[in-house]
């Protein structure tokens, strides 16, 4: 573990490794006690859309943790930049949170429900057959699906919710489009990390607690790989990929004791 922790930065993965639901992991404290007194840099890199960086880090202080609203960086934020880029000015219809439609917002991506450029899915407790049904004729006009990420599911305290891979998927089936997912394991979320960080991706260990998200992503952009076994993942779930962790511990606390 004396290689990770001369890494000159962090980039981690929030659900699984940081957190379940409301509730702080065993060893959370301890470790982002130990970056901030030993100036790492760091960057917490979440696949949700849900909330605001100011909203996470309130959450993160909820549970004790002091951290600032800088260090986060969501897939609603690498979606909006992603259409920026794509097409600046452009307007979009939101199956989402607020977050993701103030991350639009922020970039100058216009909410539009008559013929948009955009279908954008996020994470969101509000999904209805009328939003479905209003996304699956506006794709079916023209408008380009996106997604904030491909996740099927999501941990909580109690067990598991669908996230936004599991609600873009009857827009999908009923138009017969594919949706292009912005978040991880695209490594572009992972490169907006490093651009975040300011650090050449051989300084950065990558943290998370999934296989098919978190690790490859680690893998595809060259960075250093931690697998938390605190979330979805198992030690006996590894061998049923075709590619490995570089790291396995069984939470972040075991990375500075």
């Amino acid at each position: 573990m004396e290689n990770i922790k001369n890494k000159l930065g962090f980039i981690c993965d929030m659900d699984g490794v940081i957190y379940h639901g409301n509730k702080i992991l065993d060893g959370v404290a301890e470790f982002v006690n130990w970056m901030l007194e030993n100036d790492k840099k760091f960057v917490f890199l979440t696949n949700s859309s849900e909330r605001t960086p100011h909203e996470l880090s309130m959450k993160l202080e909820r549970m004790g943790l002091q951290v600032t609203p800088d260090h986060f960086y969501t897939s609603a934020m690498a979606t909006a930049e992603f259409l920026h880029n794509q097409k600046p000015d452009s307007t979009a219809y939101v199956i989402g949170e607020a977050a993701l439609t103030k991350a639009l917002y922020d970039k100058g991506i216009y909410m539009n429900d008559v013929n948009p450029d955009y279908v954008v899915v996020g994470e969101t407790s509000t999904y209805s057959f009328e939003k479905i049904t209003k996304a699956i004729n506006l794709v079916m006009k023209g408008a380009k699906l996106i997604g904030t990420n491909p996740d099927i599911t999501g941990p909580v305290e109690n067990g598991i919710f669908p996230a936004t891979g599991s609600l873009i998927a009857p827009i999908e089936i009923s138009t017969g489009k594919k949706a292009y997912f912005v978040g991880k394991p695209n490594p572009l979320m992972l490169r907006h990390g490093l651009n975040k960080l300011n650090c050449h991706s051989r300084d950065i260990a990558f943290i998370g607690d999934r296989m098919d998200t978190d690790i490859i992503a680690g893998i595809e952009s060259n960075v250093d790989t931690v697998l938390v076994l605190s979330g979805v993942t198992a030690m006996e779930d590894i061998d049923k990929f075709p590619y490995r962790p570089k790291y396995i511990a069984n939470g972040v606390g075991d990375l500075v004791r």
